[in-house]
């Protein structure tokens, strides 16, 4: 079965307004009365199915041979602002702490910054640490935006998502450093 060449790079595009649309229900949804509860439903799950495409559009590309430059480059930066619009707005209703959400979006935009400042030289593909770690932000972030603590208890579900949330910190500045070092590797072995 043959699928379009540009399918991959769509499904990533389309990640942009979802994250936006995301980001407004997530904000509407912030506070627990009944039909806000509604709201945070769907835009939890809107997260887990715009998070899930990350899969499915490299998925795709890798198995019909149609990877592009333009997916290597867009696809991380899709990413990072679905990730984002969930640790600022988790931030924004007091369910994360802002200092944790700094780090992790420094570490998010730097390395983006980057791919942008060198992608006239080269492109810089995700690692496997990247990947890894965007994998795990999504599981984390799905972990607290899906309100499932308001129907099994709130003590168990809030101590899992803590630990989610530190775990999420030390991968993302571990698999930066792990970018910086190859980057560095790199440009010394290209000289």
């Amino acid at each position: 079965m043959a699928i379009p060449r540009q399918l991959p790079n769509a499904i990533t595009i389309a990640r942009i307004p979802l994250a936006i649309v995301f980001f407004v229900l997530l904000l509407l949804g912030g506070a627990y009365g009944l039909d806000d509860l509604v709201i945070r439903w769907v835009a939890g799950v809107l997260f887990v199915v715009a998070i899930s495409t990350d899969w499915v559009d490299g998925y795709l590309a890798r198995k019909y041979d149609i990877v592009s430059d333009f997916g290597k480059l867009w696809d991380p930066i899709a990413d990072k602002l679905l990730t984002g619009a969930g640790f600022v707005g988790l931030a924004i209703l007091g369910e994360w702490p802002w200092w944790i959400v700094i780090i992790i979006l420094i570490r998010e935009w730097g390395i983006t910054v980057h791919r942008f400042i060198v992608a006239n030289t080269h492109i810089v593909a995700a690692a496997w640490m990247g990947k890894l770690k965007t994998a795990f932000q999504g599981v984390a972030l799905s972990w607290w935006l899906l309100p499932l603590h308001q129907l099994i208890g709130m003590d168990w579900w809030t101590g899992v998502g803590i630990v989610l949330m530190y775990a999420t910190l030390v991968l993302t500045v571990a698999s930066g450093v792990d970018y910086v070092i190859s980057q560095v590797r790199g440009s010394r072995t290209a000289r």
